[in-house]
């Protein structure tokens, strides 16, 4: 682990994985997630040096004195310190889940010190891309023959009808997972031991997007985008992921077959692949 100041003083942590290869920042979701449960992403260590930032608030992280800092667009400003720190001039970087509306932030501020971008399961809620009912059962109906499926798709009814439990939000876990096998339960365990809900809170708060002015901006990005989406992630289903896709002035979509929102714990090898391809 390493330490760096952010602007307003706080101290923030980020680990390193991977001594080989040029640096890949890497931004959690969650949102404010620790990066531990990103692990060595399936392998891509291997190729190039991780940079796995505790985002403010969270893991090895401090606590800002200014709770609302821990919102989505005043993150951007501790992605440059980081960047700064680091003593680079532009970096690649990589956003999952939540931490894809940073990385976009980030990548329409700065567009000069970024190489590519790569959004994996990324959340469009930072250019306003709905995602509906109907859009997730699309993705979660072919997954019927897994032996969980019945308890998940009524928890899956009760959370959409607006009368969930934290029963009922536990039970669709399994849908994030393209395999719900021992690693994944593993996975998720980690995951929910991590949480800070009150931390979390901020991270879309009012104020912290403008989708119309996001997508506008999007729209004349130079900057060499991949979008990853899994084919059976209720979070970005394919067909959101290819209306995202064409937002961005200069963007490609890869789907891998099966996946879900981990797609670097279902397919390390399509995963890597996939991503040195457009890295390098």
């Amino acid at each position: 682990m390493a330490t760096f100041p952010a602007l307003d003083g706080t101290l923030l942590a980020y680990d390193r994985v991977g001594e080989d290869g040029d640096p890949l920042i890497c931004l959690p979701g969650g949102p404010l997630l620790p990066p531990e449960y990103l692990g060595d992403l399936g392998g891509l260590a291997a190729y190039r040096s991780l940079v796995l930032p505790h985002l403010r608030g969270t893991g090895k992280s401090a606590v800002p004195a200014d709770p609302t800092s821990c919102r989505c667009d005043r993150l951007v400003d501790d992605v440059e310190a980081l960047r700064a720190h680091l003593g680079l001039g532009r970096v690649d970087l990589l956003g999952h889940s939540a931490g894809g509306s940073l990385a976009a932030l980030y990548t329409l501020r700065y567009p000069d010190r970024v190489g590519r971008l790569v959004l994996a399961c990324s959340s469009p809620r930072v250019v306003g891309l709905p995602i509906s009912d109907d859009d997730r059962r699309q993705v979660i109906e072919p997954r019927r023959g897994e032996p969980w499926f019945p308890d998940a798709y009524a928890a899956f009814g009760r959370v959409w009808s607006g009368d969930p439990t934290d029963a009922d939000w536990q039970a669709l876990t399994p849908f994030t997972y393209g395999r719900w096998d021992a690693a994944a339960r593993a996975h998720a365990a980690g995951m929910d031991a991590a949480r800070n809900d009150a931390v979390a809170a901020q991270y879309y708060s009012e104020g912290a997007l403008d989708p119309p002015a996001t997508r506008a901006a999007l729209a004349g990005l130079a900057v060499p985008v991949l979008l990853v989406a899994g084919e059976y992630d209720p979070s970005l289903p394919p067909h959101r992921a290819a209306e995202y896709v064409g937002m961005f002035g200069r963007a490609e979509l890869a789907v891998l077959p099966g996946g879900g929102h981990y797609p670097w714990l279902d397919d390390a090898q399509w995963w890597v692949r996939t991503l040195t391809g457009f890295l390098d």
